[in-house]
This record gives structure tokens, sequence and C-alpha cells, in this order.
């Protein structure tokens, strides 16, 4: 039943007192602050990318520097909301969270050499502001390439579109000797973890405060943010999508890297065993020197 304040006969408080209403319900109207919340997320996520090591306190304080009206309570939601904290030996919080019960795998790349491609693959998801809301994009990257086979984009945080970038990962043909991600829920479910298993490949996953343990994809989200998405405002899921696929094809094909001997991923990733050409003719074409896990935060690191 509802309140009906034309009624001649009941007054409105006698009949939110029959429906066991308090009358101060009937006239409260939802404070709808998103938009606010979309725009402080997005100052947010473009100063984390600039100084990852701002926690609450700072960011609130950076934030109200830009004359926004915020307190710490707002700004740790948001920043949970986001997958951010900040990065110290604990660790950051990442957007992809365990479920208990879930399967956990070994670190496997603590003082591992990393000299060819194929060797290591990685993933990790990230937050894509848009115009009106946000996206959630993750990617599939070769360690040692840097080459980006893969990458998929989605309004929550559900398995289904990290699924479908592996799908696509695998159906080129090449695989991975080991796959490395963080311990969230979307890479360890049974349908991402099983389709890694039956395709021979060993699955390795960031130990637990190690921040540094997924670091160049960490950089490719530096990059991506830099480059392309903070440069645009997507105003559609669909527009997002169309230009960051332009984006990957010219990191891909034609971005030089300082670390590959600005040599394009590409050109580092498919002039491996893919097209016949063995490890040692890799090296003597100029492959870059053996690259190292990384157990301790870089200098360069951001």
């Amino acid at each position: 039943m509802a309140i009906e304040p034309d009624n001649a006969r009941i007054s409105v408080s006698r009949q939110c007192e029959l429906l066991g209403l308090a009358r101060s319900s009937l006239y409260y109207r939802p404070c709808r602050d998103e938009a606010y919340n979309e725009q402080l997320m997005r100052l947010v996520d473009e100063q984390y990318m600039r100084t990852p090591f701002y926690g609450v306190r700072r960011m609130t304080e950076y934030l109200r520097r830009q004359r926004q009206v915020v307190n710490p309570k707002r700004v740790r939601r948001l920043m949970r909301q986001m997958g951010l904290e900040a990065i110290y030996p604990k660790g950051r919080r990442s957007l992809s969270r365990a479920s208990a019960g879930q399967k956990r795998y070994p670190y496997l790349l603590r003082d591992l050499a990393i000299t060819r491609p194929d060797q290591v693959w990685a993933a990790d998801i990230t937050y894509v502001p848009m115009y009106r809301g946000w996206l959630y994009l993750v990617a599939i990257l070769d360690w040692f390439s840097r080459y980006v086979l893969s990458w998929e984009v989605s309004v929550s945080l559900e398995a289904d579109f990290c699924v479908a970038a592996l799908e696509r990962a695998l159906a080129s043909g090449r695989r991975a000797e080991i796959f490395n991600t963080d311990q969230g829920c979307q890479f360890t479910c049974e349908a991402f973890c099983g389709m890694l298993e039956a395709a021979g490949v060993r699955i390795s996953m960031d130990g637990r405060g190690r921040v540094f343990d997924n670091i160049f994809v960490e950089r490719l989200w530096r990059t991506v943010k830099y480059e392309e998405v903070y440069l645009k405002d997507y105003q559609t899921v669909a527009e997002a999508r169309l230009n960051l696929g332009r984006y990957f094809a010219f990191y891909d094909h034609e971005r030089p890297h300082q670390s590959l001997d600005y040599r394009t991923p590409a050109e580092v990733y498919g002039a491996c065993p893919a097209m016949g050409v063995g490890d040692a003719a890799c090296e003597a074409a100029g492959t870059p020197v053996a690259l190292r896990a990384p157990s301790v935060p870089a200098a360069s690191a951001w």
C-alpha cells in the first residue's frame, strides 16, 4: 500500500501510523552525489599514479588543496572501491580480491632470470575513469618483451572479462611457461586456472605484502593512463573500447621502449620462437639482456 497525501478522510499521520512507517520517511529524499564521487575518483586516480605512496590522510589533504570538500571517511571508501592503497611494505590493495576457500598457488618468480618471450606472462586489473562512471581493464602482458597479448574491459569485477582476455591470449597458439597474477578471485576461479592448467602453464601468484611482484604490469598501467586515458574523456563503453584498442596497437607495434633498446614490444616478441628463431638467434639479433624478477623496489619503478 502507498501513502495518499490527498486523502481527505485519513490524515497523512494516521496513514503512516496504520502502515507502521515513520512520518519523516515520507519526506526523505536520498542524497545522490555519485557525480561528485566520480569527480573525486578521477582526481584520486590521477594523483595515485603520480604518488602511489599516498594513503588516505595525504590523499584527503591533496583533495582539500584542490578545493574539494571531503573527509577521510569518504576518501577511504572511494579508494577501497577503486582498489587503491598506499604502497609500502604491507602491500597495495588489489582490485581483484581473494575469496575464501579458493586455491592458492606459490610465487615462482623470485630471483628468476627472465631471458626469453613466453617465459612469463602476467595479468592485472586497473580502474579506468569515464565521463560518467568507470570501467575495469584487464591486460595480459609478456614480461620479457612488454608485449600486450590481450586485454578486455568490463563494467563489473566479475571474472568473465578476465577469462575472455585469457582465451584470446591462448588463441594465438603460443603458451607461457609461467603465468603470474595476484590472488584475486578473478584469477583464482576455476574457469581461469583450469584454462591455464589445461594449456600446461604453471601458475604463479604474488606473495602477500610483495607490492612489486607484478611490477611490469603496474608500469604498463602508468603508461596507458598518462598517454591515453587521462588525455581522453570517454563518453561510452564503446568509445573507451575503441580508443584503448587503438592505443594498445600503438603500444605494441609503434611505441619504442628504452628498456628494449628502443625497439617495439612486437619486434622483440615476434622475433623469437613463434617465428622459428631460437634463443641463440634472438640473442644474436640483439634481444635485450636478461631481466631479473624484482624483489625490491627499483628507483625507476614509478
